[in-house]
């Protein structure tokens, strides 16, 4: 028998949806921890005499290993078996939340959290290369409906189940309540989850150490220059200069490697496929908006707004239960509708979202940002199950696990790239807006002079002349220094609307794949 015919045949001995429902047990608790301890960290800075900016190691540490192990994952399952890499991250990652939940202080935390990153790195993409090769073809966008359901919706509901735990009980709860879920993931993936024939065949590949040393170089100086660029001003540092000069070769001597070598870590010959690579290219776009919008939008409420922590995640929640909800539709229409005009619809309701936010102000009400974030997580639902079905169509079964590990590695970098330009711009933005505002703050200014009179005039009942001057001044300058932070959140919002508009050209661009099943119909008919 034919490898192509034993790839064609294979089917798995349980119902794939049942499949499908055990693996997304572990892929929701390691999505999850990507965001639900941002939102704690203030909490883990005080608890171990830590400053906030050694605190978010906690979150760099984790990104970084989890970034490094996430296009190994084809090599692992072949090599090692996949339902025994499965197995073992669930239990790396399980043991690691207890570690992180036990820390004495922020150097075990952050080991615990590396640990906890190198377990969750391949188990998205394995659980996503499970679904679809559980799957017949023409099911697999339902499939990815289900996975969208984990991947999509965990890192929007994590900012509110992560303050909601710190505020009511500790944050160690963030980690210890992954426990009971990694141990019922344990167990289901032992029952449900085993090798294609072409898995258990390949366990004698070698490990390519000179790519694996290359991507983990190049992945590590990527993630901190990234995460600390902006508290040292980028290239004005000497050591960031060197971190990307660093990068920049890694990454070329990776591709030159992985090309040129027999036995590559992580194959990009997949980059010859239009569709995977155009899906690449959306996806990184899509993380760095999706990401972005999650990290900025609990920032403009926390520190213009006034709101609580745990109430900026709530104003959040309606966006998660509309992706939630929403991806259930999709996943019945997706066979039934063309995936390039569902994607369409997508990018334009993600375009359509981020504009409405770009018109927000310091006295809108909750609702001019709920409304706008539910138009979001409709978009996402539209675009993450079409956008993965299209990416990964023209390749094989053998294939899949090696494309799930860059297609995730990319949504996870279009992630870090979105918060480090979401903090790079917040900070430059409000210097030259308010550069440009303070021209305003003259004498011979109509509405400054009023506003100061009256500012005076106020003051003045309670204190001294010199006093009140020197307030209200205080009072103009802190109301200009809010405006110049609002325009930098508005033109924020306003460049993710442009990305997603920028999208909608590569949509028609994808080739359009008849699924199998189809296929052998056409040939019955002739």
């Amino acid at each position: 028998m034919s490898d192509h015919q034993l790839h064609q045949e294979w089917h798995p001995r349980h119902s794939p949806w049942l499949i499908a429902l055990g693996v997304m047990m572990a892929t929701f608790m390691e999505v999850l921890d990507t965001s639900i301890a941002n939102i704690a960290l203030p909490h883990i800075a005080g608890n171990l005499s830590a400053t906030p900016e050694e605190a978010t190691w906690v979150l760099t540490s984790y990104l970084v290993a989890n970034a490094i192990v996430l296009p190994t994952t084809g090599w692992l399952a072949n090599h090692f078996g996949r339902k025994r890499v499965f197995m073992a991250c669930i239990a790396m990652f399980t043991l690691a939340s207890m570690l992180c939940g036990l820390a004495w202080n922020l150097p075990t935390l952050v080991l615990a959290r590396i640990l906890q990153g190198v377990g969750g790195g391949a188990m998205v993409p394995m659980a996503q290369s499970i679904m679809l090769e559980s799957f017949p073809p023409a099911k697999r966008g339902s499939a990815m409906a289900l996975f969208a359901m984990g991947v999509v919706v965990a890192p929007i509901l994590g900012p509110t189940l992560g303050g909601w735990i710190t505020d009511n009980y500790s944050w160690r709860w963030i980690f210890y309540i992954n426990l009971p879920v990694g141990i019922a993931a344990l167990i289901a993936a032992e029952w449900l989850v085993e090798d294609p024939p072409y898995i258990r065949r390949n366990t004698s590949a070698t490990i390519d150490y000179i790519g694996f040393a290359l991507l983990a170089v190049w992945l590590a100086t990527l993630q901190v220059l990234l995460d600390k660029g902006q508290e040292v001003d980028w290239f004005d540092a000497e050591w960031i200069r060197w971190f990307t000069v660093v990068s920049v070769l890694a990454l070329v001597g990776f591709i030159y490697w992985e090309f040129t070598t027999e036995h590559p870590l992580v194959d990009l010959r997949v980059f010859r496929y239009r569709n995977f690579t155009l899906g690449l290219l959306l996806m990184t776009s899509l993380g760095a908006i999706l990401y972005g919008t999650t990290a900025q939008i609990p920032l403009f409420l926390q520190t213009l707004m006034g709101y609580p922590a745990l109430q900026s995640g709530y104003a959040m929640s309606p966006r998660g239960i509309a992706a939630f909800i929403t991806t259930a539709l999709v996943g019945r229409i997706v066979g039934k509708v063309r995936g390039k005009w569902m994607l369409c619809l997508g990018f334009s309701l993600l375009a359509l979202s981020s504009f409405m936010l770009s018109q927000i102000n310091l006295q809108v009400a909750p609702g001019n940002v709920i409304w706008p974030s539910v138009v979001n997580g409709v978009a996402i639902s539209f675009i993450f199950v079409p956008l993965t079905t299209a990416t990964m169509s023209q390749l094989g079964q053998a294939q899949i696990g090696n494309a799930s590990g860059l297609y995730n590695l990319m949504r996870n970098l279009g992630g870090s790239i979105g918060i480090a330009f979401v903090t790079t711009m917040l900070a430059r933005g409000a210097q030259s807006h308010q550069a440009l505002l303070v021209g305003h703050l003259a004498a011979d200014e109509p509405a400054f002079a009023h506003a100061f009179a009256l500012g005076q005039h106020q003051l003045a009942r309670h204190v001294d002349d010199v006093t009140a001057t020197h307030q209200a001044y205080a009072i103009i300058y802190s109301q200009l220094d809010q405006q110049a932070h609002l325009l930098a959140f508005m033109d924020n919002f306003y460049i993710f609307g442009a990305m997603a508009l920028c999208g909608l050209p590569l949509i028609f661009l994808f080739k359009r794949v008849t699924p199998p099943a189809k296929l052998a119909q056409r040939e019955n008919r002739r």
